[in-house]
């Protein structure tokens, strides 16, 4: 199952990815931005054993 969702992921990562790269208003890309980070923050609150950063990697 969890190699299911490493496979989902990927594929979701990179359908967002060329989307964001598809939109040229700034506005809209800040959006996408947002909606993205609210799924991540959402996915890992529902997985307790998940590590979460605090902040970027130095």
């Amino acid at each position: 199952m969890q190699d299911e969702d490493i496979a989902l992921n990927s594929v979701l990562g990179l359908e967002l990815n060329r989307v964001f790269f598809a939109v040229r208003e700034t506005a809209n890309k800040q959006k996408i931005i947002e909606f993205a980070r609210e799924t991540l923050q959402s996915e890992r609150a529902k997985r307790p054993d998940s590590a979460a950063p605090e902040g970027p990697a130095s």
